[in-house]
């Protein structure tokens, strides 16, 4: 199968699909794909147009298999910035993004969609991971701040960026066009909302100096509506509360806050069998809803999350859909088989829309 007819091919069928779902008439979509067939056959692609593009974003999110949170699908907001060119024009779209997303901590479901790839010279990537992260560093064995993002931290560094080599230090905004030297843009202060962790009952538990970001923004996947691919489309949801307390601050392999906690809980620590481990993830959990809570930011606790994926199994299934998924990112952290994804079954079958890992610019 040709370049052409594969595009044309995936084209037709994400038109047919989205047509319908947006109650548009068989008679609209035949014209509509006669419309891109010609376009294809004269440049080689198409272009959406914005309620394509819109309505595609949102199948992409409906169709994440790695998702809990996919029943909010339908409230994505789609920010077309297709007409920025240059680094510093993307930046300004991406911290417009930061600010409406965060919306004073009422978090809103947002995709900001960069142009597509038509040519790789000219093409914008976001080297970010996230939008939000903090830096990491390490010197004389001694580790500060995020260990997943030490390699990007370097090649911030290499640009020029200076971080204060802090346990939470804001990286900035890395843009590349082309093959050009990338370009990195400091986020404003007041545009990343922080929540500083304390605790309903335990005492001093501010002490711990424990923080983290309130808007989870991923900036380093690539969208791809009906064949054609988006490599820069950065979106979030809201903060499942085990995101950050069960992974990144008590990942071993990340902050490793655990001991810390148990030491300050006075558990005892030396043997795995008083279940310290369990007892001081609970609590750092706790923590985190009950912080984020208090700061008026949006969270969702991971039973409440598993509720909404089996409201959202119900309505696929109430509109003739199956609903794929990947057990092994569905089921929570903490506690999974308390909830009924653990034991359910699902297909990871990828579909189309969808939102794919590419690979590092670096």
């Amino acid at each position: 199968m040709s370049v052409t007819t594969s595009l044309l091919h995936e084209a037709e069928r994400f038109i047919r699909t989205s047509y319908a779902e947006l109650g548009k008439a068989p008679a609209e979509a035949e014209t509509r794909i006669r419309a891109i067939e010609l376009e294809i056959r004269q440049s080689g692609t198409y272009t959406h147009t914005e309620e394509e593009l819109t309505h595609g974003a949102k199948l992409a999110w409906r169709n994440s298999n790695r998702c809990i949170g996919r029943l909010f699908w339908d409230s994505l907001r789609v920010r077309d910035a297709r007409a920025a060119s240059t680094p510093a024009q993307a930046a300004v779209h991406l911290v417009d993004h930061i600010y409406t997303a965060t919306n004073g901590g009422k978090i809103i479901p947002t995709i900001t969609i960069f142009a597509p790839v038509t040519d790789e010279d000219k093409s914008l990537r976001i080297w970010n991971h996230q939008l939000i992260r903090y830096a990491g560093y390490e010197q004389d064995g001694r580790m500060a701040g995020d260990p997943a993002s030490l390699d990007f931290t370097s090649q911030c560094r290499a640009l020029g960026w200076r971080g204060q080599g802090s346990d939470y230090d804001v990286l900035p905004l890395v843009i590349q066009k082309g093959n050009a030297v990338p370009e990195w843009f400091p986020l404003p202060p007041d545009a990343v909302l922080e929540v500083e962790l304390d605790h309903p009952e335990v005492p001093d538990f501010q002490r711990l100096g424990l923080k983290w970001y309130a808007v989870p923004i991923i900036s380093d996947m690539s969208l791809e509506i009906g064949g054609i691919r988006y490599p820069s489309a950065p979106f979030n949801g809201w903060y499942m509360g085990t995101e950050i307390g069960s992974r990144n601050l008590a990942d071993t392999f990340r902050y490793n806050k655990l001991p810390a906690v148990a030491a300050h809980l006075g558990l005892d620590t030396s043997r795995d069998s008083s279940l310290w481990i369990d007892r001081a993830l609970l609590e750092l959990n706790t923590a985190v809803l009950y912080s984020f809570k208090r700061s008026g930011v949006s969270i969702v606790d991971h039973h409440t999350a598993a509720s909404q994926f089996r409201r959202f199994e119900e309505r696929e299934q109430d509109a003739g859909r199956s609903v794929t998924g990947d057990w092994t990112w569905l089921i929570p952290p903490m506690s999974p088989a308390s909830t009924h994804i653990f034991h359910a079954a699902y297909e990871n079958e990828l579909k189309s829309p969808m939102f794919r890992y590419q690979e590092r610019p670096y």
